[in-house]
C-alpha cells in the first residue's frame, strides 16, 4: 500500500547537508497497524508527515496504492491526501474560527456527501466521543484533552483508508488514552491502516509491527511481516 525507497530529507546549510531522514526504505501493507518509535529528534514525526504528504521537501520514491507520489505536483498530492488519509496531529491543528461541530465537518466537505448525511455523521461522532455538549464551542474554549478528542474524531469521521497519528494520546488521561487505543484497534480490525508515532510502550503493543528509528535511520522493523 505504502512504499518508500531511498528517501532522504535534509537541510542545506552552506556546503553542508544535515539529514533528518536517511535512506528510508519502508513498506506498509494495507490493513497493518504500525508503530514508529525512537528517541526525541530521531525523525519519527518527520517520517509521518512525509507519508501524510504535508512535508514535500524530500528526495527518493514514494508509492501509495500504485500512485507514484514523487512524480505528482502538490495539488495532486493533496487530492490523494484528502481521499485516503486522516491525520491526528500532536498539536491538534483544529481551525480556531470554527466550532467543534464545524471542525468535524471539514473532512466531509472534501467528499461527495449530502449535507443531511454529513450532519448525521457529525452528530454520531459527537455522541461517540461524548462531546455533544461541546459542539458549539471553539477550540480555545476547550482543554488540551478535549481538543485531542476532537482531533481524533475529525481524523476518523470520513472513514479514511489510512490513519496517521502523532502521539494520539499524549494529552489525554490514561482512561481516555485507553479508549482511543481501543478505538484504533477496532478501526484497524474494520480495515483501516494505521501508522502511529508514540513513545508509549503500552500504545505500541497495539501495533502489528514496531519501526525503530534513530538519528534519521530506520534501525529495525522496516519490512512487513
Amino acid at each position: 500500500m505504502i512504499s518508500l525507497r531511498n528517501l532522504d530529507k535534509f537541510y542545506q546549510q552552506g556546503p553542508d547537508r544535515f539529514y533528518v531522514l536517511r535512506r528510508i526504505n519502508l513498506d506498509i501493507r494495507e490493513g497493518e497497524f504500525v508503530a514508529i518509535m525512537g528517541p526525541s529528534g530521531a525523525g519519527k514525526s518527520t517520517l509521518l508527515h512525509v507519508i501524510g504528504m504535508h512535508d514535500t521537501a524530500w528526495t527518493g520514491e514514494y508509492t501509495l496504492l500504485g500512485h507514484q507520489v514523487h512524480k505528482l505536483d502538490r495539488k495532486r498530492r493533496m487530492e490523494l491526501y484528502k481521499k485516503y488519509f486522516g491525520f491526528v496531529f500532536q498539536s491538534y491543528h483544529l481551525l480556531d474560527d470554527l466550532t467543534v461541530a464545524e471542525n468535524l465537518d471539514v473532512p466531509l466537505g472534501y467528499r461527495d456527501i449530502r449535507k443531511s448525511e454529513r450532519q448525521a455523521m457529525v452528530a454520531d461522532m459527537l455522541d461517540r466521543f461524548r462531546i455533544v455538549g461541546k459542539k458549539d464551542l471553539y477550540p480555545n474554549q476547550l482543554s488540551g484533552g478535549q481538543q485531542q478528542l476532537v482531533a481524533v474524531a475529525r481524523a476518523i469521521i470520513a472513514n479514511p483508508k489510512v490513519i496517521l497519528a502523532d502521539e494520539p494520546t499524549g494529552n489525554l488521561h490514561s482512561s481516555q488514552g485507553l479508549e482511543i487505543m481501543e478505538l484504533f484497534k477496532q478501526l484497524n480490525e474494520d480495515g483501516a491502516t494505521i501508522v502511529m508515532v508514540t513513545h508509549s510502550e503500552t500504545n505500541a503493543a497495539y501495533a502489528h509491527r514496531i519501526i525503530q528509528i534513530a538519528d534519521g535511520w530506520i534501525e529495525s522493523g522496516a519490512n512487513a511481516a
